[in-house]
């Protein structure tokens, strides 16, 4: 196996410059647009040819998925992933460099999720434009993945010419291969009831908030088994404290890697809530959505057996696991294209607390150049 070459000292503080410049563009889901505009900036001073489609009247986003390609030698292509969103930050970003670690000096998300995948992929892609790679390399650059990977399966699959795929969205340590990933389906329960004046005729209310709460409390939220979660994760309704509450809504979540199971953990929600409305006198209308299809990975598959040696060739130990969240993984192995996502080593992702090392910033370009190494293969 040949030497892969590694980051040069210059490569790596561009990287940890980018990504402090990614990270203090604010770019919550649907509104990518300036991040979009830096990112595109930075493909077109490599010599890139870039597209933005459409898919924003789709998405709901300002901005649409950012498409490229990198010449190499060779047929053969493989693609590289990164999404441009972040969950909303709760305040300014100013990135800090405290003792290694990369961090928000304010008490707000930092963003790294997926920035710094963002910045890694330029990185390679800037590495591989200039000095040219063993297979041409396909650049995508997503929005709304936050949100649904709406911006992921708004793409056109069609014009990709890759044969594996790999994406670069998951907080745990870099070696860690994503092989599972789940089902992810959203339900809305809308309770309706009867408002009347709280203190003069409660009795001739029906609340929609006792309905809704006899309903929570009665299911199992939180992790059912190894491979299947639960959560009730907003609710709201009422006009005031003073009126019987006429409405209330309910929004839950349910996961499996078993995507049959979490078909079946839904069904039971959606039981649940009427027989709470019944119960109740209530009216009750529920939506059911599947965000996005689960999958699993054999070990042999090629996208994460060119990953593993790649990891390997850096001498760094490939650990295959599974995983209670969703990626842009999910989405293109659902339209076609083999997927692996690949641990980027941030941690505490969508905390205030968020961070990465400078270190896992810099191993992740040179794993990163790896792995098109090996797929080039």
């Amino acid at each position: 196996m040949s030497a892969v070459p590694r980051a040069t000292q210059a490569e790596r503080e561009r990287l940890v410059a980018d990504f402090t410049r990614l990270c203090e563009i604010e770019s919550p889901s649907g509104h990518e647009r300036l991040v979009a505009d830096a990112v595109s900036a930075d493909l077109r001073e490599m010599g890139l040819q870039v597209d933005e489609d459409d898919t924003g009247r789709l998405t709901g986003s300002d901005t649409g998925n950012l498409f490229a390609r990198v010449p190499g030698a060779g047929e053969s292509s493989v693609l590289l992933c990164a999404h441009l969103d972040t969950v909303p930050l709760g305040g300014p970003v100013e990135v800090v460099r405290d003792d290694g670690v990369l961090r928000n000096r304010h008490e707000a998300v930092l963003g790294a999720d997926n920035k710094a995948a963002v910045a890694t992929v330029l990185g390679a892609a800037r590495r591989l434009a200039r000095e040219g790679g063993p297979t041409e390399v396909e650049l995508l650059f997503t929005t709304v993945e936050e949100d649904g990977l709406r911006g992921a399966k708004a793409f056109d699959r069609s014009r990709l010419r890759s044969d594996m795929g790999f994406v670069f969205d998951h907080a745990s340590p870099v070696g860690e291969l994503i092989v599972a990933a789940p089902t992810y389906q959203r339900v809305e329960a809308r309770f309706r009831g009867l408002a009347a004046h709280a203190g003069i005729r409660p009795e001739g209310g029906r609340s929609a908030i006792a309905a809704a709460a006899r309903f929570v409390s009665g299911l199992e939220l939180g992790r059912l088994d190894d491979e299947t979660t639960t959560n009730a994760g907003r609710i709201r309704g009422g006009s005031a404290a003073n009126v019987v509450p006429e409405h209330c809504v309910v929004e839950l979540e349910a996961r499996s890697i078993d995507h049959e199971r979490a078909g079946q953990v839904v069904a039971g929600m959606v039981d649940a809530a009427t027989a709470a409305a019944s119960d109740l006198d209530c009216d009750l209308e529920t939506t059911v959505e599947e965000l996005f299809r689960g999958y699993r990975l054999r070990r042999t598959a090629p996208p994460v057996e060119a990953a593993a040696l790649a990891l390997e060739s850096l001498g760094i130990e490939a650990r295959p696991v599974a995983t209670g969240g969703g990626s842009d993984a999910n989405a293109l192995i659902a339209a076609g294209l083999p997927t692996v996502n690949v641990a980027n080593g941030t941690e505490r992702s969508h905390q205030p607390d968020e961070s990465v090392t400078v270190d896992a910033l810099e191993t992740m370009l040179d794993v990163t150049l790896a792995i098109v190494e090996e797929a080039g293969r």
